[in-house]
């Protein structure tokens, strides 16, 4: 199975390799963008969520310069 997938992935490599720049950059903008977004997007609502739970420092609680 994986020497299947791995092939797969060489040709797939190999094709991308050998196209033009505006056809690579077309594919970045299309599928690494969204992807790089949504994993942000992921990451942002993990650490609200947790800076949620664990609710703020101790040091937060003074007041801040006037």
């Amino acid at each position: 199975m994986f020497s299947g997938l791995a092939d797969w992935w060489d040709g797939a490599e190999l094709w991308l390799a050998q196209a033009s720049f505006p056809v690579q950059f077309v594919l970045v903008m299309v599928v690494v963008v969204p992807l790089c977004l949504g994993a942000a997007w992921v990451i942002d609502k993990l650490v609200e969520r947790f800076a949620r739970r664990f609710g703020p420092a101790r040091d937060d609680d003074r007041p801040g310069p006037s």
